[in-house]
């Protein structure tokens, strides 16, 4: 202790230390002796200390270990046999400059942060400079000329940092509400100095290409005091007072403790209109399609119960494999009279997957929605056999029976393996009865991810009879798989796969043509940019799927 005291340069061991030089004197020779002794130990222990990594190593161990060890850092091992190789007076963490310190906690991550605090008085002082925050919520958050701006504001990036960043730093990334079979997407992003929830919206039906539309459900700041304010942005009267809960690992809720600010002068008929104005872009009028007025009533009916008082599960995106097709991530498409909605697409081996972040009654949100073959392609004739859709039915069909009779073969059985898939799928997933002859189009998140070249486009129609909802869609393709996509009656009931052709366009579009509701689907890639939103691996992607189909099932 007398050692470590005088490094630190604090304690009682350096009083302790004096007194005893007193009581000693008469010894003489012993006590230069132990002098001496020490010397060599303080050397050794510098030396062991610069070798261990630095001052940084030596902060970051100082951070983990608490006040009690903080003596310890920045001395090594003891070596009482060594000669004396150190400096007359052995330097310490503590005597370095505050500049350097500065820079060594800059480095370190800012969960540790409050532990280095513990470790003395100068420590907690130079953590009080803001380039240390600034550079955490930089590095950590992305955060870059806000930071000058909330700084000149009165707010230091300690207090946000401290305040707002870290404590609500678990919510970031992408989450699916709990809105029954709709679902949705809720992306909560660093947006400025606020910490927002975004819902995603498709484009309006069938413009399946437009951008995604978004709208803000909640925000976060620090804007009005030094404490962190939560705020409902759901209605039109401006934000309100509101509140999140965390419910446990990858969930949280949201509560809105001013629900008459949802409320508009004109009643439920001003709401619905807005509402319809805004998740369809035309009014009630507009939609002649009678079973359409009768869906997009019973959703505004179901979706404005909730008073944007939710629950939100974490959802990821699927990592990305060198064997996959083309990069997974999420698209949005048309279904039918239930308009566009959002799946994700992701690889499995031998089968491609899409499933849905947002539903409909018929098929709800998380079921998976389209399982593709990868080990069954498909070469599609001349343009004029495209046409013709019984040609094309009697390609599909053939493949589907083949498939079938695979998964009544033995489990010992390799030509099982394809029809093993299908049925692993096809208890869990149902495509919607209502796709009514749309187009289901979906976006994905960035270029090919296959390394060899693209094969050469091919010529493509959609055989006669089959209807698209978005007439616009591309007319060549480079590969074509069988599938599977499950059909439901209301309320998922009677559930049931039906063989489809996958249709591969672009690195960004692809299609779906259900054979045997005459109807085609595509798909566009959604572009926007989505942080902390990968999957840290596929085993955590996959239990994020078998979960996201027990919520709605």
């Amino acid at each position: 202790m007398a050692v470590c005291a005088r490094l630190c340069g604090v304690g009682q061991s350096r009083r302790c230390r004096r007194r005893q030089r007193n009581d000693q004197q008469d010894q003489g020779s012993d006590s230069d002796m132990d002098e001496e002794e020490e010397e060599r130990i303080v050397g050794q222990r510098r030396s062991d200390a610069s070798s261990c990594g630095g001052p940084v190593r030596v902060a970051a161990a100082a951070a983990t270990a608490g006040p009690s060890d903080a003596c310890e850092y920045g001395s090594g091992h003891v070596n009482r046999s060594g000669s004396n190789t150190g400096p007359p007076h052995p330097e310490s963490l503590m005597e370095l400059p505050p500049e350097i310190l500065v820079e060594i906690f800059s480095l370190l991550p800012g969960t540790v942060l409050p532990n280095v605090a513990l470790v003395c008085k100068k420590f907690r002082q130079i953590l009080n400079t803001e380039t240390i925050w600034r550079r955490r919520c930089l590095e950590e958050f992305g955060m870059k000329e806000d930071l000058r701006k909330m700084e000149a504001g009165g707010v230091s990036s300690q207090d946000l940092y401290v305040k707002l960043l870290h404590p609500y730093r678990h919510i970031l990334g992408l989450w699916q509400p709990d809105i029954g079979p709709y679902g949705g997407l809720l992306n909560v992003v660093v947006d400025g100095l606020f910490i927002i929830g975004w819902m995603y919206l498709p484009p309006h039906d069938p413009r399946v290409e437009d951008p995604m539309r978004r709208r803000p459900l909640f925000r976060i700041h620090l804007l009005e005091s030094k404490k962190a304010t939560v705020e409902c942005m759901y209605g039109h009267k401006g934000p309100h007072k509101g509140d999140i809960q965390t419910v446990k690992k990858d969930e949280f809720s949201t509560k809105c403790n001013q629900t008459d600010h949802h409320r508009m002068p004109g009643g439920r008929q001003e709401e619905f209109r807005t509402w319809l104005e805004e998740e369809w872009g035309r009014t009630l009028e507009e939609i002649f399609h009678e079973h359409m007025q009768e869906l997009i009533l019973m959703k505004f009916i179901y979706t404005s119960q909730y008073d944007n008082c939710l629950t939100y599960r974490r959802i990821y995106l699927p990592p990305m494999m060198p064997s996959d097709l083309l990069q997974p991530g999420l698209f949005k498409g048309t279904y039918g009279s239930h308009g566009l909605e959002i799946v994700m697409l992701s690889f499995h081996g031998t089968s491609a997957r899409a499933t849905k972040l947002t539903g409909d009654p018929n098929v709800p949100a998380g079921q998976l929605t389209l399982d593709v073959d990868l080990s069954q392609p498909i070469d599609l004739p001349e343009l004029d056999q495209q046409r013709n859709i019984d040609v094309l039915s009697r390609i599909i069909l053939g493949i589907h029976e083949k498939v079938q009779r695979g998964v009544e073969q033995p489990a010992g059985d390799t030509s099982a393996s394809v029809g093993c898939a299908a049925k692993e799928s096809g208890g869990a997933i149902a495509e919607s009865m209502e796709v009514d002859r749309g187009a289901c189009a979906d976006a994905s998140q960035s270029g090919p991810s296959s390394s060899s070249p693209p094969p050469e486009t091919q010529p493509f129609v959609l055989p006669l009879g089959v209807m698209a909802r978005n007439e616009v869609y591309p007319r060549t393709w480079r590969k074509c798989f069988y599938g599977t996509g499950l059909i439901a009656g209301h309320g998922f009931t009677s559930p049931e796969r039906t063989p489809g052709l996958f249709v591969l366009f672009d690195e960004d579009r692809f299609g779906f043509i259900w054979l045997e509701l005459k109807s085609f689907s595509l798909y566009s890639r959604l572009t926007d940019h989505l942080p902390h939103a990968h999957a840290p691996n596929m085993e955590r992607f996959e239990a994020m799927l078998r979960n996201m189909q027990s919520w709605t099932s």
